[in-house]
């Protein structure tokens, strides 16, 4: 999700839900204490450069369990970071302390912000001499073709 959808939402919203992969909630009383600007310059296994912008979130959570951050303050505190670091309109990625920090997209269900398993990848399969994934074929498709040893076939 994109700052810009994030921050339409927030202005649709009476209070905001942060759900984990897993569908556990993230806890009622979590703060946001991070708004920022990530850039991410790279160079994959094949040798190509690459670069990447990401808007972040650290959520976190404290033993104020009566903390609740409102929409409007969470837009408030955007806005801020959005004049101070000149943020653009980027994907958003949000820190979430687990077993260690987990780094998560971001999607919205229509009550609930998701946040979703990011993966990894090659980004040069072809350099890496990675085989290219073999369609997978139903035995059962096969058989209502004729193949050149059927007996009806005339090749034997």
């Amino acid at each position: 999700m994109k700052l810009n959808t994030f921050k339409e939402i927030l202005n649709e919203i009476n209070s905001i839900r942060f759900i984990l992969p897993n569908g556990s909630m993230v806890p009622n009383h979590f703060h946001i204490t991070e708004v920022g600007f990530i850039e991410k310059h790279f160079i994959d296994c094949g040798g190509t450069l690459g670069n990447e912008q990401f808007v972040n979130f650290q959520l976190w959570e404290a033993d104020d369990f009566d903390h609740r951050l409102a929409p409007q303050k969470l837009r408030s505190i955007i806005e801020l970071a959005e004049k101070e670091l000149k943020l653009p309109d980027a994907e958003i990625e949000v820190e979430y302390q687990g077993e260690t920090i987990g780094k998560y997209g971001l999607a919205f269900n229509g009550i609930s912000f998701l946040l979703t398993n990011k993966q990894t990848a090659c980004l040069a399969e072809d350099a890496c001499g990675i085989p290219e994934q073999k369609q997978k074929v139903k035995l059962s498709d096969l058989s209502n073709k004729t193949s050149c040893c059927d007996p009806k076939s005339g090749c034997c």
